[in-house]
């Protein structure tokens, strides 16, 4: 096998693909509600639990952050973990609405460590979840590292799969240019690409990255 450089990943994921026009939200608010829901679960059951959101009229800050916690609950039992979420979707719902008056696109407007500090303080909103808003509400360059991407660099031999967070995502960073526009795309072609070809029980075949893939070169997984 020869070492891949991430940029030719992001390349090779890119003519396979297309470009994937991430995230899928269509507003700042619904985008960071969906990063919280999406938290040790499948898309496809956040999404039944949006369904459930915007037909109530809850796709806003402060109406999450003045409802019942029981009540949001049932809206998010699809989600799985639907208490805990619930608390921590209250608890980031009221972060937006009193520090950026409800939209989380404000955070564009902090120097980025400001901005992931403010999150980071926020019950329930680890370092995935901040960065994804901050990458797809904001538009803050900062790559979001998640288990899809721990697997990817694992097959690919790229770096330690269970090194700390942010040292995978300086690795990302460091490597690659600081364009927020290209952040976004790369970690949502890693996603498709393992939901699609690099699963758990990997679907080698026509997989653009093959032929320098440990687990399709024999390795084990």
């Amino acid at each position: 096998m020869s070492p891949l450089g991430l940029r030719q990943v992001y390349d090779r994921l890119l003519h396979a693909q297309g470009p994937q026009g991430w995230w899928p939200a269509e507003t700042p608010v619904e985008m960071a509600i969906g990063a919280i829901l999406t938290q040790n679960t499948a898309w496809t059951r956040v999404e039944v639990a949006m369904a459930n959101l915007r037909g109530a009229g809850l796709l806003d800050a402060r109406r999450l952050a003045d409802l019942p916690t029981d009540v949001l609950a049932k809206h998010l039992r699809p989600s799985g973990y639907f208490n805990l979420k619930a608390r921590r979707l209250k608890a980031l719902a009221a972060f937006l609405a009193d520090e950026l008056d409800g939209d989380p696109s404000r955070l564009a407007r902090m120097p980025l460590d400001q901005a992931r500090a403010r999150l980071l303080a926020v019950p329930g909103v680890g370092r995935e979840t901040a960065d994804s808003i901050l990458l797809y509400a904001a538009g803050h360059p900062i790559f979001v590292i998640d288990a899809y991407t721990r697997r990817l660099v694992e097959r690919l031999r790229l770096a330690d799969p269970t090194a700390p967070y942010d040292d995978l995502r300086d690795r990302f960073e460091r490597e690659l240019p600081r364009d927020a526009a290209l952040y976004n795309d790369f970690h949502a072609q890693i996603v498709i690409h393992a939901k699609d070809r690099c699963r758990k029980k990997p679907r080698c075949q026509a997989c653009p990255l093959r032929p320098d893939c440990a687990v399709a070169s024999g390795g084990t997984e």
